[in-house]
């Protein structure tokens, strides 16, 4: 079907009103549940194929974390569809106040390559669960992952409901040039400018969700044996490929090289002495991409790692010190195995740093000082993050995820996705037995002490 025809179809569809109902959507999401079980092995293959991903690692990242969110919006829709009671001011009396939630009618989700199945599907949750018409459009760099979910989708919807659009620029830039309710785009910040242009040209409201240099400050007071660990775990996960990765380290100078050297340690344990020739070591997604990778790393700064085999794509995990701002790693986000490690002399110099900085979309700080952790989060601009931790803050249901200036605008999970796919309506509601005249012309003296009375 031409695009143009299918958005109008899709149109169509919505203004019948078969997605406003609760048990259509609750149906759609078990749908979607079904459909990952049943097309699992394909949907492995696919992962392994585009990103040489682990079936532990697709389940742990993709697959899980998308039927953990499906369950969740089956278990509380009803929920978050019910009608909000609101305390009606004195001056609208006799009235009752209560806000609702719609639809916004046919939307478009494009995802990256990055975890291509769960950026992907993970807001068409939302989408269903707020009732609307879904367009999406994978990613063409994990071709094998985008075939799967087109096919995978096709056999499980009408595509007057929801339909999968493959393709590259070209594509993306057709889909731009239409009409749609809403637009959820993750990806890229320039690309993500070029979204918002086009969305502005219709009027029509965006999610972005970005990237950015996500930093890690480590300070004196943390237990660096577990700072290090899970800063390996984070920033090596998917081969550095997540948007939320630890970008750099920032640690105070009395800790850093014990710090460097547990990081190391952690390396080896998590990924072996070999990491090139381990068979589940994340690839790069492309040439292009390994070749920029690998040209941010500084042979004279590395302290561990550093090889890379550009037939498998693969870069070994590389720490690299003695960075400054001015190195070519500290100019663009990694999106890489590639952690550079910057000393500081104390945390206010860390603080400092960052808040010169464009608002990341994920900030760690690992202390035990609690006036440390409130001057973070108190004071810094950033979409989320975690103390004493990495990259686990956006694994859960119950909190959204986004990020802010830079880094995204808007969030999802679990009921922000379903408010972020829908609109909220203020109503209010007015009896006509009793009809207060202060408001109607003429106005009088007396008409003005009631009406001060009333609104104040």
């Amino acid at each position: 079907m031409e695009l143009e025809n299918l958005i109008e179809e899709q149109r169509r569809y919505y203004k019948d009103g078969k997605t406003m109902s609760l048990k259509y959507r609750i149906g759609a999401l078990k749908r979607l549940e079904c459909a990952l079980n049943l097309w699992s092995g394909k949907i492995y293959r696919a992962l392994r194929q585009d990103l040489n991903k682990s079936k532990q690692e697709a389940y742990m990242c993709e697959i899980g974390l998308l039927l953990s969110e499906i369950r969740y919006a089956k278990r509380h829709l009803r929920s978050w569809n019910k009608k909000r009671r609101v305390q009606t001011p004195l001056a609208q009396y006799i009235s009752s106040s209560y806000t609702v939630r719609n639809p916004y009618g046919v939307v478009l989700i494009m995802s990256p390559w990055n975890y291509p199945l769960l950026l992907t599907l993970g807001p068409l949750v939302g989408a269903i669960a707020a009732g609307n018409c879904c367009i999406l459009k994978p990613s063409a760099y994990a071709p094998a992952t985008s075939a799967v979910i087109a096919e995978m989708i096709k056999n499980s919807y009408i595509e007057n409901y929801i339909s999968v659009v493959e393709g590259g620029k070209e594509e993306n830039s057709r889909l731009l040039e239409q009409k749609f309710d809403y637009i959820f785009f993750t990806g890229g910040v320039e690309v993500g400018k070029l979204v918002m242009r086009k969305a502005a040209e219709t009027l029509t409201p965006v999610t972005l969700e970005l990237g950015g240099k996500s930093p890690c400050i480590v300070d004196e007071t943390a237990d660096i044996k577990i700072a290090a660990r899970r800063i390996v775990f984070g920033k090596f996960l998917n081969s550095g490929q997540t948007c939320v990765a630890p970008d750099y380290v920032l640690v105070c100078k009395s800790v850093s090289k014990n710090l460097v050297d547990e990081i190391i340690s952690c390396i080896k344990n998590q990924y072996g002495e070999n990491p090139l020739d381990d068979d589940e070591y994340v690839k790069m997604i492309n040439e292009k991409h390994f070749l920029r990778v690998r040209g941010l790393i500084d042979k004279s700064r590395v302290v561990y790692g550093g090889k890379s085999d550009r037939d498998l794509r693969k870069i070994e995990p590389t720490i690299m010190t003695d960075v400054t701002p001015e190195h070519a790693v500290m100019q663009e986000e990694i999106f890489g195995p590639v952690l550079p490690v910057l000393e500081v002399e104390d945390v206010v110099q860390a603080y400092d740093f960052v808040r010169e900085r464009p608002s990341p979309l994920a900030l760690y700080l690992f202390t035990s000082n609690k006036k440390t952790k409130n001057m973070f989060l108190n004071n810094v601009s950033y979409g989320g993050g975690c103390i004493n931790d990495t990259v686990i803050h956006l694994a859960t249901s119950k909190m959204g995820f986004g990020g802010i200036g830079n880094s995204g605008m808007g969030s999802y999970h679990g009921k922000k996705s379903f408010d972020t796919f829908s609109h909220e309506k203020s109503i209010i509601d007015k009896k006509t037995w009793f009809d207060l005249p202060m408001r109607y012309r003429p106005y009088s003296d007396t008409k003005d002490k009631i009406i001060r009375f009333f609104v104040k």
